[in-house]
């Protein structure tokens, strides 16, 4: 789906197994920027290659010219695919010095931050030829380029894309949906990184890994929104520690007061995992 002069971008539903042979259905949004040559934004999950390169086909373009694939962060949704893209077009990995280890070793990463699933979603490691810090510049052609944003918070080295020439800004999971199960590790650096993001001039679009693209008044709503999010997390934090100092009951309480379904307890530990951290350091958030 072509969503600016410039950008397309295509949903790619998936599923994280829960317990009794259920699943928590998810989706994750990546996405393709084209100019003189195509750049690829996250690679989705495992066997989603032909709907990615799709994109390019769409907009006229031979999914050969796909010469660089950023990787906003290192998890599972937004590198499973990537090393099958990698072979199919020969591109270059960019992706922030933070997630490389990460990216280039997927059974690490699945071992430090296991999740159900980990195995089917990514299909293999892969080098990261570039990488990319805060202020860095991709240029696409005709003097056009892509400005990186350190948005640290969710991930370490998470971060977002801005193309100024048409005011479109991708935040990768950047800003937490209200409604979704929020997934973060740091909460006052993703309150921070939000905030960067809203004193950042000339967005006329904000796409955002989890969420539908956003115009007008909608994008500055979506960012005040996903702060609150964090926020009412922190107070259900609060009141779940009173008198609880194991961070599994704390999740569960955390997960029964927000009305959060039960196939969140995987995925969310890690979030209300940081909240504990930031309470303790006495963090406002």
């Amino acid at each position: 789906m072509k969503v600016s002069e410039s950008v397309s971008m295509v949903k790619i539903p998936f599923r994280i197994p829960a317990s009794g042979g259920r699943y928590t259905e998810r989706s994750v949004n990546s996405f393709l920027i084209a100019g003189k040559v195509l750049c690829l934004v996250d690679a989705g999950v495992a066997g989603t290659t032909d709907a990615l390169l799709r994109m390019a086909t769409d907009a006229g373009r031979d999914p050969g010219e796909i010469s660089l694939l950023v990787l906003s962060h290192s998890h599972p949704d937004h590198i499973g695919g990537a090393l099958a893209i990698q072979r199919a077009t020969g591109c270059l990995v960019a992706a922030h010095p933070a997630e490389a280890a990460w990216i280039e070793d997927t059974s690490r990463q699945a071992r430090e931050r296991p999740i159900p699933g980990f195995t089917t979603l990514v299909e293999g490691s892969m080098k990261v030829d570039r990488l990319l810090g805060n202020g860095d510049r991709i240029g696409i052609g005709d003097d056009r380029y892509l400005s990186i944003i350190h948005t640290l918070g969710h991930s370490p080295g998470s971060i977002s894309l801005f193309l100024d020439d048409e005011g479109v800004l991708i935040t990768g999971d950047a800003i937490p949906v209200t409604g979704e199960i929020p997934v973060y590790d740091d909460p006052a650096s993703s309150v921070r990184s939000i905030g960067k993001l809203e004193e950042l001039r000339g967005v006329k679009l904000l796409l955002s890994s989890w969420d539908t693209p956003k115009t007008g008044d909608g994008i500055r709503q979506a960012m005040a929104n996903g702060k609150e999010t964090i926020r009412s997390l922190q107070a259900a934090v609060v009141r779940a520690s009173e008198g609880e100092t194991d961070p599994t009951m704390i999740t569960r309480k955390v997960v029964a007061d927000l009305g959060l379904p039960d196939a969140a307890l995987p995925v969310i530990g890690r979030t209300v995992e940081g909240h504990i951290r930031a309470l303790k350091r006495g963090e406002v958030i």
